[in-house]
């Protein structure tokens, strides 16, 4: 494989840690307080599914979401810093990328109707994608430096 000023390895550590600093983004502007006291994100991602023309997924929220809303907020708040975090430093990087996949995926399926929404989830998913076939934790990770996964 032939690069401009990096190995195609070192490529996939920027694009890796790029996607990384994209999650940790997510989790900084969140307001915290607001999703955790007031349950703000969880009562926006209800309205929203409550309107969702496929039934799965309003099913789906009121079985898994809607009975604990203060805990779904840690977990979603939670899952974006641990996996912006784990992307960063390349620390259990498969299963970051893999965990980052995964919530692109179910915000896309609830956010459906929004353009903008659909274009970030699937770029991050196909960033995530990428990461993982390509092996991005070869170079400039803690996983390459401890030899973990290959």
């Amino acid at each position: 494989m032939d690069s401009i000023w990096l190995s195609g390895a070192e490529w996939l550590a920027v694009l890796r840690i790029g996607l990384g600093l994209w999650w940790l983004e997510s989790w900084r502007h969140k307001d915290r307080k607001a999703w955790f006291e007031r349950g703000t994100g969880i009562r926006w991602a209800a309205s929203i599914a409550a309107k969702h023309r496929w039934n799965a997924v309003r099913s789906g929220f009121e079985v898994m979401v809607a009975p604990r809303p203060r805990t779904m907020a840690y977990v979603v708040v939670y899952a974006e810093l641990a996996i912006g975090l784990g992307l960063v430093a390349g620390f259990l990087t498969p299963v970051a990328l893999v965990g980052g996949l995964l919530l692109n995926v179910l915000y896309f399926t609830l956010m459906i109707h929004e353009v903008a929404e659909q274009g970030q989830n699937s770029m991050m998913a196909l960033m995530s994608l990428v990461g993982l076939f390509g092996m991005s934790w070869q170079s400039w990770s803690l996983d390459g430096a401890l030899g973990l996964f290959g």
